[in-house]
């Protein structure tokens, strides 16, 4: 990893969801000769559009876009996968004369871009069955209490209706016999782009939990229910899916599964989006004590996307040209 001080390999362009990392994006590409790779878990799904907020087809004419729509909703994306395909993307975009700019809110992706990938095993699908087997019988709290029989210190950071993450650090720890510290611990060599890093905050969490009120409530007025039920019709999806576990698509399944109403959907959509926000506003302040390259700007400055355009002058150590 480069210093802090020299020019960088990429600019890296993070926040909550609601932060407005789309606009602020779309507004440096208008000046900067960029690609932009997704840093989106959910953007990797196709014909997933509206509850990912996918940038529209007029937004992603203004630069290209990478690691978007680039797998069916039946299919699963890791964080190894991204961190390949954004090393290689990023070596591509350089060659081309053009500064990559990754944006998005899956922090473990450019958590295991910058600092490496631990030697985990392998996905093993029939212990990952069984463990959804026994899930579906006792619950996925009963399940987080299992687990922190096995590995205390994995179950204390987990919350216990958080399915996914609480699968795999049962499979880990069933497949190794190690806790997950320990899985953790071997990292591979770090061939990590050096990139600067602006990560947008929010010094009001009110006021972006306002945003996220509106946004979501765009979304189902734009279609989301109706999003899911041609999902459910072109692909064989279950609930246990990752495309089908990302925020707003789980509520919406669950409703047309009958366990709550639209309000009921509504309110769990509301409460789930804003505890992925704080999620990613925790794993951005642990970044800002780690990462000297990391600069924090408040999303919700009326000039934030000049605050932005300023820092990646800085890192670039030139003001930003406009674009032919």
């Amino acid at each position: 990893m480069s210093s802090p001080s020299s020019r960088p390999d990429a600019i890296a362009l993070i926040g909550p969801t609601a932060s407005g990392k789309t606009a602020c994006a779309l507004a440096l590409a208008r000046h900067l000769d960029c690609e932009i790779i997704s840093v989106d878990s959910a953007l990797v799904f196709r014909d997933m559009n509206i509850g990912t907020a996918k940038p529209t087809p007029a937004e992603q004419q203004i630069c290209l876009h990478h690691l978007i729509d680039v797998i069916d909703p039946t299919q699963a994306y890791s964080a190894a996968q991204f961190r390949a395909d954004a090393i290689r993307l990023i070596g591509e975009i350089r060659s081309r004369g053009r500064l990559p700019l990754l944006v998005g809110g899956t922090m473990l992706y450019l958590k295991a871009l910058r600092d490496g990938l631990s030697d985990l095993p392998q996905a093993d699908a029939d212990l990952r069955a069984e463990i959804d087997r026994e899930a579906a019988h006792a619950g996925w709290p009963a399940m987080h209490a299992k687990l922190a029989l096995l590995d205390p210190d994995a179950a204390a950071r987990l919350d216990p209706g958080d399915a996914q993450r609480i699968q795999r650090a049962l499979e880990i720890v069933r497949l190794t016999g190690r806790p997950l510290a320990e899985n953790y611990a071997k990292k591979e060599a770090n061939d990590a782009p050096a990139m600067c890093v602006i990560a947008l905050d929010a010094a009001d969490r009110s006021l972006l939990h306002a945003r996220i009120k509106h946004r979501f409530d765009q979304m189902l007025d734009g279609g989301l229910i109706e999003e899911v039920l041609t999902l459910k019709a072109r692909y064989a999806l279950n609930a246990e899916m990752p495309s089908m576990r990302c925020v707003g698509y789980r509520q919406v399944w669950e409703h047309l599964d009958g366990a709550y109403d639209f309000a009921g959907l509504r309110e769990r959509g509301l409460y789930a989006t804003r505890q992925l926000a704080k999620r990613q506003i925790t794993w951005q302040r642990k970044f800002s004590a780690e990462w000297p390259e990391l600069t924090a700007l408040d999303c919700l400055d009326p000039a934030l996307p000049d605050r932005v355009r300023e820092t990646v002058e800085r890192a670039l150590n030139h003001a930003l040209p406009s674009k032919a």
